[in-house]
């Protein structure tokens, strides 16, 4: 148990047989629209804020609002442990090296969790906004969209950094629409942000209490989440020391406009509290406008989906390549999810993410969105533990991107991600800990015994001593 707070002290070199390095070849902008599409605004604004609507009624802006306020302090943290230790591993990289293998491992459990279920949940609202042209089975059109994100996973970074920036044009408009015809057909004033109302089953209003506020925070900190792909693409990040913290920064920021602006739009627009709660975003678009722009919205988010599932796939392959070559299974398994394909994308390990992802995509939704909401909130607060202790020994005086607040902000969010914690369903943590129990046995009976060859988590060589 000794090596849940001793960290890695120094990166590994590399051997003759480690694989392939991931090429620099995306700067800021380039990042930005990746990890702006993965956040992807408009089909979380239309697939997973519904269900916030459906429970939290008009404090579902307030706790988006709380929520953004909260990625704050977690986008510092990332921004200073991305550019302090850039690996395609992400959180289980930053966290292993600072805070030790048993809890970097944990923190890469979480974090396979939470790419591995996003896509799918996502992915499952295609059929809804394709219904305007042709009505499916959610699960199988969710399964499609995966496949077809997995086959896009595997060509070149850049021609889908440069594909998905055009699809996110087009959820920006979508959501640019929603946001206008909400404020221009608003019900509603100012006040209505913090009424606390949400419409109960019987047709009465009930309140929203503090309590429902804070367990929807679970989910409100997923519907920003994406801005952490910045750090899984560090090491295709041209100057990462540089990079990355600008592009989790911008990524945060763009990402809360787009999605929280509609939200009150769309607070304020709705014809009565019964509309609000059902949450059916395309049908109020349509009666704020008319058929023809209800479909357009709706197609746009649609492919906004496909976007979200093209950059997720590609994010989730990084975070199997990085396991692989820090060897975190089997000989024969890291060989397979460490092989590059002819465009430079670790083809394995994006099948491996893509093909569960779409079997995935027929189970229940209700205990994805548990799960998920679980796991990011467990390992946002394992980061958290991280960066309270990235200015100690050698780190101290690595370059890097340094946080304002430090180390009071860490502080605040580890006893804020623990409360809420709390305040979730027994049923999501059971779930959640169940599979990190396992995950922990895993570590004490194959990883901890060949320490000196299975997890050695490396920072490339070529970013370890690059300036600020």
């Amino acid at each position: 148990m000794t090596d849940t707070l001793r960290p890695v002290e120094a990166a590994l070199p590399q051997v003759p047989d480690s694989p392939q390095k991931l090429k620099r070849s995306i700067g800021v902008v380039g990042g930005t629209l990746l990890t702006l599409s993965c956040v992807t605004p408009a089909s979380t604004l239309f697939v997973v804020v519904p269900d916030l609507f459906g429970s939290l009624g008009t404090a579902t802006a307030l706790t988006i609002a709380i929520g953004s306020l909260l990625c704050i302090a977690v986008a510092f943290c990332y921004s200073e442990l991305g550019t302090l230790i850039p690996s395609a591993g992400g959180e289980y990289a930053m966290v292993s090296t600072l805070a030790g293998r048993l809890a970097g491992w944990l923190v890469f459990v979480l974090s396979l969790l939470v790419v591995m279920i996003v896509p799918p949940v996502i992915a499952m609202g295609t059929a809804d906004y394709l219904a305007p042209v042709v009505h499916l089975d959610p699960s199988l059109a969710g399964a499609a969209v995966m496949l077809l994100a997995t086959l896009a996973g595997l060509l070149d970074l850049r021609a889908n950094a440069w594909i998905t920036g055009v699809f996110l044009v087009l959820e920006v408009i979508a959501a640019a629409v929603v946001a206008v015809l909400g404020f221009a057909h608003g019900h509603r004033g100012a006040g209505s942000l913090v009424s606390m109302q949400v419409a109960g089953a019987d047709g009465h209003t009930d309140t929203v209490t503090a309590m429902l506020v804070v367990s929807g925070l679970a989910i409100a900190l997923f519907v920003t989440q994406g801005f952490s792909t910045a750090v899984y693409l560090s090491e295709e990040l041209e100057n990462p020391r540089r990079n990355v913290a600008r592009t989790v920064l911008a990524t945060l920021a763009i990402s809360s406009v787009i999605i929280l602006v509609p939200v009150v739009a769309i607070t304020f627009g709705a014809s009565d509290l019964t509309e609000l709660t059902g949450g059916d975003i395309g049908a109020m678009v349509t009666a704020w406008s008319n058929s023809a722009v209800g479909t357009f919205v709706s197609l746009c988010v649609a492919l906004a989906i496909i976007n979200a599932g093209i950059v997720m796939v590609i994010q989730n392959s990084r975070v199997l390549f990085a396991s692989a070559r820090d060897k975190a299974w089997p000989r024969p398994v890291n060989d397979l999810f460490a092989k590059l394909g002819r465009f430079g994308s670790p083809w394995v390990a994006t099948l491996a993410v893509g093909v569960p992802g779409a079997l995935l995509c027929f189970v229940n939704l209700d205990t994805l969105y548990g799960v998920t909401g679980v796991s990011v909130t467990g390992m946002y607060l394992l980061v958290a533990v991280a960066a309270l202790l990235s200015r100690r020994g050698r780190h101290k005086d690595t370059h890097a991107w340094r946080m304002p607040l430090w180390p009071v902000l860490p502080v605040l969010l580890i006893v804020v991600l623990a409360y809420i914690l709390t305040q979730q369903e027994t049923a999501y943590l059971v779930w959640t800990g169940g599979i990190t129990a396992a995950a922990t046995l895993y570590w004490a009976f194959y990883l901890r015994p060949h320490r000196d060859t299975r997890w050695l988590v490396s920072i490339p060589e070529d970013a370890q001593d690059t300036p600020v």
